[in-house]
């Protein structure tokens, strides 16, 4: 993850200061990319410990089509009670989002319902199929950017869309456009999430894991994280965890939490922040 730490010193040296949509202003920089081999290891962020469970159960949840904050809650937690929160959490009771919930925990036609279902298509189901007929495809795509339907979302898909590709060696390659990234809160966890996304379609399709490159947009830190920036900057990375899948898992459907574990995950304790919603 040494990536990201460039990453982040390279916002500090060359961002400038911007005023946002939340009011909290951020420094931001336009336009980078990070690329990760994804057989050398899983690029989980050592210098301060990686929300797994969080990341696991948002994944699952997408997949599922959900667009119901307390589905996501009884998946991470076993149970809906509202006493247990998600990252999703602040978005489902935002004020300007709030007024239009069909219901408690609505966020409307969020990622993984455009995953499941634009328009009556099914997405994900296209994409595993035709990565298994067509490998070799250009049109292997993943988007959530539904113009017609961004006034139905808490909030409109940052990570905007992805790109699959077979190598003729049997690897599976994703390309993730990300065209808001906040990088101390969303970066590491969006890396996380779409390795994990990568690793299990590979599975599923009968092929190994190649690269995941994520390109962005708008790549910022808001003002209010520069204190736990640096101090991450100050810690000593360690070695890249392993990913574990459930073998017998061959059907995107068929995973659960217990289905996908990280093995021999070293980091330093967390560092929290407030999300700007």
């Amino acid at each position: 993850m040494e990536q990201y730490h460039n990453l982040l010193k390279d916002i500090l040296r060359n961002g400038e200061e911007k005023t946002d949509r939340t009011s909290v202003g951020t420094i931001s920089v336009f336009g980078r990319q990070l690329r990760f081999d994804l057989g050398e290891g899983f690029p989980a962020i050592t210098t301060k410990k990686l929300a797994w469970k969080a990341v696991v159960s948002e994944l699952l949840w997408f997949l599922e089509g959900s667009g119901d904050e307390r589905r996501l809650a009884e998946i991470l937690h076993g149970t809906k009670d509202p006493v247990n929160s998600t990252i999703w959490s602040g978005n489902a009771t935002a004020p300007y989002w709030e007024p239009n919930a069909k219901y408690p925990g609505d966020l409307g036609r969020v990622y993984g319902v455009q995953w499941r279902n634009w328009g009556g298509v099914d997405q994900i189901k296209n994409l595993i199929d035709g990565i298994r007929q067509d490998p070799y495809s250009r049109r292997h795509i993943l988007t959530a950017w539904n113009v017609d339907e961004l006034d139905q979302m808490a909030l409109p898909p940052c990570h905007v869309m992805s790109q699959y590709s077979v190598s003729n060696n049997g690897r599976l390659s994703c390309h993730m456009y990300q065209r808001s990234c906040d990088t101390y809160l969303g970066i590491p966890f969006n890396i996380a999430s779409y390795a994990l996304l990568t690793h299990m379609i590979a599975q599923v399709c009968g092929l190994h894991v190649g690269e995941l490159i994520i390109s962005t947009g708008d790549t910022h830190i808001y003002s209010n994280h520069l204190p736990q920036v640096k101090e991450l900057l100050s810690r000593t990375l360690f070695p890249s965890p392993t990913l574990w899948l459930n073998p017998n898992v061959t059907e995107i459907d068929g995973f659960n939490m217990d289905d996908i574990k990280l093995l021999d995950y070293q980091s330093h304790p967390a560092l929290p922040a407030i999300m700007a919603v």
